[in-house]
């Protein structure tokens, strides 16, 4: 997994700060806590996903410092939705993830997730519920 220098402290860290709501298989609940389970990735497909994912609550005010942060956030595309990984995908740096944390979403969060969700292609949207 290229980008996760310690899978075994992402993995923990994802317990600790994110599958309370996302769940730990990553499926979510389809109402506040979306899945991430065979959709995550697919915001790196879309205009604006890539920064999207650095700039959510979730992500860009948990506590954890940059380097724990970038290796948590690829993991977690590796993990729940490596299908969707684009072939050039470049790993998120711990440098680019605290450039996203400074602006981080608010109430647009929902607006945004929408419109970028809509961008997915139709079969893939389809596929499941995002």
């Amino acid at each position: 997994m290229r980008g996760v220098s310690n899978p075994q402290q992402a993995r923990v860290d994802y317990m600790l700060k994110c599958q309370g709501c996302h769940r730990p298989d990553g499926s979510g609940d389809y109402k506040s806590n979306p899945p991430m389970k065979h959709i995550v990735a697919q915001f790196l497909s879309v205009p604006g996903g890539r920064e999207f994912l650095g700039r959510v609550p979730g992500v860009s005010t948990v506590d954890l410092d940059n380097v724990r942060l970038a290796n948590l956030v690829n993991w977690t595309l590796y993990t729940f939705d490596a299908a969707h990984l684009p072939a050039d995908f470049r790993p998120y740096t711990p440098e680019e993830i605290g450039q996203l944390r400074r602006h981080p979403l608010r109430l647009e969060r929902a607006e945004m997730r929408a419109r970028l969700v809509a961008g997915f292609t139709q079969e893939e949207a389809g596929t499941h519920q995002p």
